[in-house]
Order: C-alpha cells, then structure tokens, then sequence
C-alpha cells in the first residue's frame, strides 16, 4: 500500500506543477478580469440588483417553493445545493492551509480571486442556463460540457475542438468529484472528528502505515450516509442542503464572530498582517523557510477556487436545473455563491486563525508563519476556537461537528456534479452507476495522508478549470449580449425579445412558460 501511495503522490506532483503553474494561474484569474472588464463590473455597478435578486428575495415564494417539474428545483435550492458543494473543507482546513504555506498575505490573494471569481461564476451560469436541455429522462442538464459543444463547438472550424474539450472536461469532472468531492472531504472530517472524539480502543489500532480502525469505522459510516442520500437523486440532495447549509453557515460565522469580537483588540493588526504580507511575506513554516510572493499568491488562488470553485464550472451543473428561465437572474446567483462563500465564510476562518490567542502566538504567528506544537492545517481553526472555549475542548469539538456538516455535504453536491458529467459521456439511464462508484471512493478519504488527498484534489480542479475556462473566454461576449438584452428589458423596459436559450424550442417553451422569475 505504501508503494501505491508514493507512485501516486509522484505523478500528481508532476501534473499538478503544470496545471497549477503559470498558464493555469494566467487563465483562471485572466478570465475573470475579462469577464469583469466586458461587463463593466457588473460585480459592482450592479451591487444592488444582484443583492435584491439573491439574499433579498429569500422570502419570495417563487425563489424559495419547492418546482413541481420532473428534475427541476427551486433557485434557493440550487444555491443551497450549490453552496454545499462549494462551502467545505476548504472553508476552513483550506484557508488554514493557506495561511499556513502562504502566510497572512495568502488571505488577500483569495479575495481577489473571489473579486474577479464572481464574474466568472457568473458567466458560467449564463451560459449554463442559455445551453441547457432537457434529457432523456425529461430533467435538465446544463453545464461547461454543452456550452463548449453547443456554444464553443459553433464557432467556425471549432465543432471538433468543442466536443473534445467537453468530453476532457467531463473526465476531469468526475475525478474531481472523487477528489475535492469525495476523497478531500472525507479525510478531513475523518482528521478532525477522530481528533475531537477520540476512541482510544479503536484509534490505537493500527491497520497500516498510521492508518487507525478508527479511521476506517469513521470512513464507513461518511460512506453509507453517502449512500442513503445521494442513490436517490437530485431532488433529495436539494432537499438535504436546503435544510443543512443555511444552519452550518449562519452557526459557523456567529461561533466565528464570537472568536473575533472577544479578541477584537487583534482585529485591526489581523487585516495589517494580511495585506503587508500580500506583498512583503515574511520567512514562513519555522521561521526558516523563505517565502517568495509567487508562492503567497498560488496559495492564495489555489485555495480560494478549492473553496468557492469559480472557474471550474461545477456548480453551473446544479444552478442549471433551477426551475429560472433567465440566464442573468441564475448567474447573479452564482455572484452570490462566491460572495458567500469567500467574502464572507473563509474572512471568517482567516480571521479567527489570525486573533485567536495573538497575532505573534496563540494558535498561530503571523510573523514568523509557526504553527503552535500539535496542530496541523487541519486542526488549526479547531485550535483557535479552543482558545477561548476551552472546557472539555468544546471548540475543537464545535470545529469538529462543522466540519462534518461542511465537508459532507459537499460530496452530496459533488456526487450530482460528477452524475451529470456521466450522464453527457454514458446517458441519463446509467447515472446510478455512476453514483456507486462516487459512493465506494469515499472510503479512500479516510485512509489517504492529508497532504496527498489535498493535493490529488487541487490537480483535479486544475484539468477541470482548463476547458472550462476556453469556453468561458470564447463566448463572454454571449455573456455580454445576454447581460445587455436582460438589463434593457428589466431596467429600461424595452420590448424586445429575451434570450433564454439557444434551442429555438426550448426558447419558445420557456417563454409561453408561466413562472414569475
């Protein structure tokens, strides 16, 4: 098993120093400044429409009802299910990792991703709504896979590159889903509850190379919940995440602000830290080690699309079976996805890290990038909620439960994601098949090292983002025309035509369709 486990750790290492390089780094963050430059910033000129949209329309029953239509869901739904997938691990294990390697100024470098990301995000639901259908099953599918065969493939002498590229896109869908969706998930909350719980008669026994039964028992159970959720579909995923995110999320920022507001006197220096150390990083990981900027800023980026995965094209799999027929309102979603989960989760986390116990202490020093002795990236965050609950070690075990709910639910999004790539390769009627095998993956998770399992995951977000991101390139102009067309009917009311799908058909249905969206 040992010789296994390195053979792997040495070719991901190979593939993830090219995806991650350069290129990779030019084409996710380029694209989102694109996006945003053709529409003139629409992140931010548009604030109030996008707010009004999303979180201001929560209590608008036709956001929030549940779609009679066969595989259709609600746009609250959509979110949920959407932001289960995106609000994980990397959350909190991912922005402790990245402050970890990258020190304090890895935290800016995630917040300009998620500045340009939301654009990108953007742009991918646009397009996922304009190119969706309806499949065999009478569902709908959408996704990068259709607007780089449909959208991409139209374009004079590109039919064959556009197919190409979605059935790439569809293969590094599904390992990713067995990595940032199955594999990374697992093993965190594996690495957390057994630390927060632990068994002594079961963690003391070691099946292999520090591999406990604990581990495996704990594997186990993650699997066959798994199981019980995501075999029965789309439907019942959206069910779940609807009830368990809006809880995990508002629980996790008030423990977080609570974190915060008692070391309030740190705050100020916390922000001082991160935007210094952007530019000017300091000697990371025991003080010894030099940390050069390009560093700082891939982790800052890797880890900010592990967490809100703008530029993968994985949640336009999910936005795209919203029962919404305009393409913008669903995309202004996916503006909101990333504001929620970056702005708002990861600031958190980065911020309890960086006050909790001091900034040249506690649980972490900001100067010298030490980690205190006995953590690790992934119980860093449980650390600094124990320093200031501390009976019992009621924060690590508050982390603990987090985690769990954060991580899990994402290889419920995941395992819909990785369905949906199947079915554009297989058919709709053999998507069962695809969940058992994302079903059996999850075991992996809790025997893999930490390092490794983060690292198979950040290669497969990378082979992912790639053909992803050609397609978004190529057609932000479309983005652009369907941005114009729905600002001129909705804010200048003009009487023109909208642009809700490419398919004549589809067009014409959706709209004789009666749904106030």
């Amino acid at each position: 098993m040992d010789k296994i486990l390195q053979t792997v750790e040495s070719v991901n290492g190979e593939i993830n120093s090219v995806v991650w390089g350069a290129f990779g780094l030019l084409l996710l963050v380029g694209t989102g400044i694109i996006v945003t430059l053709l529409t003139k910033f629409f992140q931010v000129s548009h604030i109030g429409l996008w707010f009004k949209h999303t979180l201001g329309s929560l209590f608008n029953k036709d956001v929030i009802k549940h779609s009679k239509e066969k595989g259709s869901i609600s746009p609250f739904q959509a979110l949920c299910t959407a932001l289960a997938a995106t609000v994980g691990t990397g959350n909190i294990a991912g922005v402790a990792a990245a402050i970890c390697i990258g020190g304090a100024g890895a935290v800016f470098w995630m917040w300009i991703a998620a500045f340009f990301g939301m654009m990108t995000n953007y742009a991918e639901n646009v397009l996922g709504i304009y190119f969706r259908r309806k499949n065999a099953n009478g569902e709908w599918s959408g996704g990068a896979m259709y607007y780089l065969a449909d959208g991409l493939g139209s374009k004079k002498g590109m039919k064959h590159v556009g197919k190409i590229l979605a059935i790439l896109f569809c293969i590094f869908a599904m390992l990713a889903s067995f990595g940032i969706g199955s594999m990374g998930q697992v093993n965190k909350i594996v690495t957390n509850v057994a630390q927060a719980f632990d068994v002594t008669a079961l963690s003391s026994v070691e099946v292999f190379s520090g591999v406990s039964l604990y581990n495996i028992i704990l594997g186990a159970i993650i699997m066959a919940l798994t199981a019980l959720i995501t075999l029965g579909g789309l439907k019942r995923i959206a069910n779940v995440a609807e009830k368990i995110v809006p809880f995990m999320v508002v629980l996790f920022v008030l423990g977080s602000l609570t974190i915060i507001g008692i070391n309030y006197a740190n705050i100020i220096p916390a922000f001082k830290a991160i935007f210094v150390n952007a530019f000017s990083p300091e000697a990371f990981v025991g003080g010894g080690i030099g940390a050069v900027i390009s560093k700082v800023v891939t982790q800052g980026f890797k880890r900010g699309v592990f967490s809100n995965e703008a530029g993968l094209g994985s949640s336009v799999m999910v936005h795209s079976n919203s029962n919404i027929k305009e393409p913008v309102k669903q995309g202004m979603w996916g503006i909101f996805e990333v504001f929620a989960d970056t702005m708002v989760v990861c600031t958190m986390t980065a911020l309890v890290i960086l006050t909790a116990g001091g900034l040249n202490g506690g649980v972490f020093n900001a100067v010298t990038g030490e980690i205190a002795a006995g953590y690790t990236d992934a119980t860093l965050v449980g650390g600094a909620f124990n320093s200031v609950f501390s009976w019992g070690n009621i924060g690590e075990k508050f982390i603990a439960i987090a985690m769990f709910l954060f991580a899990f639910t994402t290889v419920l999004g995941w395992s819909h994601y990785g369905s949906k790539a199947w079915e554009y390769l297989f058919g709709a009627k053999t998507t069962f098949v695809f969940r058992i095998i994302h079903v059996c993956t999850v075991i992996f998770g809790a025997v893999l090292t930490s390092s490794l399992a983060w690292d198979i995951s950040d290669t497969f977000n990378g082979l992912m983002m790639i053909p992803n991101l050609i397609g978004v390139l190529v057609l932000s102009p479309l983005v652009v025309k369907i941005t114009k067309n729905y600002l001129r009917r909705e804010k200048k009311g003009e009487k023109i035509e909208p642009m809700y799908n490419v398919n004549p058909e589809i067009q014409a249905q959706e709209i004789e369709r009666k749904l106030e969206d």
